[in-house]
C-alpha cells in the first residue's frame, strides 16, 4: 500500500466513529511527525487485556506513520473516578495503588507500543497540571537550597518550600502548564448543564432516580482540560483516541479547546470488544478477559473458547488479515479460522515459536484429550482437604469459592480422573493425582512431607 492507502486503512478499519476525519487526514498526509495523539488511562486496574489492546494497536499504527503518542496517565483523575459505562459511582483509588498500577501499565504497554523512541512516544501524569504547590505536603522541616543559598530548618508548611517540592516533582519542567481554580471556573462558565447530562449513563441515572454527583458531572470537563494542557506542553493535540465509551468525554475535549482558543482535536473511537462470554464488555471484574501478559498456552486456549460469532470482530480489531478471506475461512472451516486467529494473536504478543507450541499444547489437552506432560505441582499439609479449598486456596484455579462451587456443580472439576459433583466433597491427598479445573487448568497434588 502507498502512504494514502495506509492512512485510509488506519482511519477506517476498526473505527467506530471519527470526528474531523478530513482535517486529520490532511495533517497525516502533509507531515505525520508533527501530529500529536493523546491516549489517556486511569490506572485503577493494573492489568491490560485485549480490550485495551484494540486502542493500543491503533496507536501503534499511527506511530509507524511517525506520529507521536502522548500516553497520559490520569493519576489525579483516578482519585475521582469516571463513571464511563457504569451505573454506579466508581470507587476512588488511593495514590499508593495508583503509583503501583501506573508502573505496571507502562511495563505492559511496552509490549504493544514503541516506547523507547522519544520521537513517537512520551508519557505524562495529569497531576502535573491539576496539583498546585499548596497541595504538596512536606513531611518534616528541612534545609532548602535556592540558587545555591541554603535556608536552614524550613517548616513543612512554608509556601516556598512547597513550591520547590512541587517544581522538582513535575514531569514537565521546560513548559509548565497549570489549571488554577479561576481558570477552571472560567472554563465551566462556557459549558451548560444540559451539555453534561447528554451522557447516556447520566440520563439513565436520572431516569432511575439514582444519585448523580457533581464530581462525576465535571469529569468530562477535567478530561477536556487534559487535552488543552497536552496542546500547551507539546505544541498541539491533534487527535484523542479511545473506546466508544469515551466518545462523549473526548468530544468535550474539543469544546474545552475551542473555549481556550486552541485548534480542537480530532476524535477517533474504536469499538468495545466483548469478552469470552460473547456478551459483556471484556473486563477483569467479569473474568471474561484475555490478559496481554498471560502465558501463550493460556492465551491460545482462551481464544479458542470465544464464540464463533466474535471471530470476525477479533480479526478486524486485532489483526491485519484480509477480512474477505477471513470471512471465507470462517464460513468453510470455523475451527481452523479460530486456530489461525489464536496463533496470530499469540505470535503478536509473544512469538511465532510460542504460538506453535501453544497450538500443540491445545491439541494434546483438548483434541486428543490427554493430560499434559508438564503442569504445576502443589503440596497439601493435610490427609484430606475440601475441594473448594483445594481449588481456591491451594492452586488458585478460581478467584472465589462461589466460582469454584459453580465449576464443581457443572461437572468442570475432576481429581484423579474422577469427575466431582459435590462442592462439599473432601479430597484424600495421594501423591501425583491430577486436579483438573475447567478445560485448561491442570495440577499435580502431593502430600507435604
Amino acid at each position: 500500500m502507498n502512504k494514502k492507502e495506509i492512512i485510509e486503512n488506519i482511519l477506517t478499519r476498526g473505527v467506530a466513529q471519527i470526528v474531523d476525519k478530513e482535517v486529520l487526514r490532511k495533517k497525516l498526509e502533509k507531515n505525520p511527525k508533527k501530529v500529536i495523539i493523546k491516549y489517556g488511562v486511569d490506572p485503577t486496574r493494573p492489568d491490560l487485556h485485549l480490550g485495551h489492546a484494540v486502542c493500543l494497536r491503533k496507536l501503534r499504527q499511527f506511530q509507524q506513520l511517525g506520529c507521536k503518542v502522548i500516553f497520559l496517565v490520569g493519576d489525579l483523575t483516578a482519585q475521582i473516578g469516571d463513571p464511563s459505562g457504569k451505573s454506579k459511582v466508581r470507587p476512588e483509588t488511593q495514590q499508593e495503588a495508583i503509583n503501583k498500577n501506573m508502573k505496571t501499565y507502562l511495563e505492559q504497554v511496552g509490549r504493544l507500543l514503541i516506547i523507547n523512541d522519544k520521537e513517537v512516544f512520551s508519557w505524562i501524569t495529569n497531576s502535573d497540571w491539576f496539583l498546585s504547590p499548596t497541595d504538596v505536603q512536606a513531611n518534616e522541616p528541612g534545609d532548602l537550597v535556592i540558587n545555591g543559598v541554603v535556608i536552614k530548618d524550613v517548616p513543612p508548611t512554608d509556601f516556598i518550600a512547597k513550591a520547590v517540592i512541587w517544581r522538582n516533582t513535575r514531569m514537565q519542567k521546560e513548559r509548565i502548564s497549570n489549571t488554577s481554580f479561576v481558570n477552571f471556573l472560567a472554563t465551566l462558565r462556557h459549558i451548560t448543564h444540559s451539555q453534561l447530562i447528554e451522557r447516556d449513563m447520566f440520563k439513565k441515572r436520572i431516569k432511575n432516580e439514582e444519585a448523580l454527583f457533581m464530581h462525576e458531572m465535571i469529569y468530562p470537563v477535567i478530561q477536556g482540560l487534559d487535552s488543552q494542557h497536552i496542546a500547551n506542553i507539546y505544541g498541539s493535540c491533534d487527535l484523542e483516541l479511545g473506546g466508544t465509551d469515551q466518545h462523549f468525554n473526548m468530544l468535550m475535549g474539543r469544546d474545552v479547546m475551542v473555549i481556550q482558543k486552541t485548534a480542537p482535536q480530532a476524535v477517533l473511537s474504536v469499538p468495545i470488544i466483548e469478552g469470552l462470554d460473547g456478551k459483556e464488555k471484556m473486563s477483569k471484574s467479569l473474568d471474561n478477559y484475555i490478559g496481554v501478559t498471560e502465558s501463550p498456552n493460556e492465551m491460545f486456549g482462551k481464544i479458542m473458547s470465544i464464540p464463533d460469532n466474535l471471530m470476525l470482530k477479533y480479526f478486524e480489531l486485532l489483526t491485519d488479515e484480509d477480512l474477505k478471506e477471513v470471512q471465507k475461512l470462517i464460513k468453510s472451516d470455523p475451527r481452523n479460522a479460530k486456530v489461525h486467529l489464536a496463533k496470530h494473536i499469540v505470535t503478536w504478543l509473544h512469538s511465532a515459536k510460542d504460538a506453535d507450541m501453544a497450538e500443540q499444547d491445545f491439541i494434546t489437552k483438548f483434541v486428543k484429550k490427554e493430560t499434559p506432560d508438564e503442569m504445576p505441582e502443589f503440596e497439601v499439609g493435610k490427609k484430606e482437604i475440601g475441594i473448594l479449598d483445594l481449588i481456591v486456596d491451594i492452586t488458585k484455579f478460581a478467584p472465589s469459592k462461589s466460582e469454584a462451587r459453580r465449576l464443581v456443580e457443572q461437572g468442570g472439576v475432576s481429581f484423579g480422573g474422577e469427575i466431582l459433583k459435590d462442592p462439599n466433597a473432601l479430597i484424600q491427598i495421594k501423591d501425583g493425582k491430577v486436579l483438573k479445573v475447567g478445560k485448561r487448568k491442570f495440577a499435580k497434588i502431593r502430600r507435604k512431607k
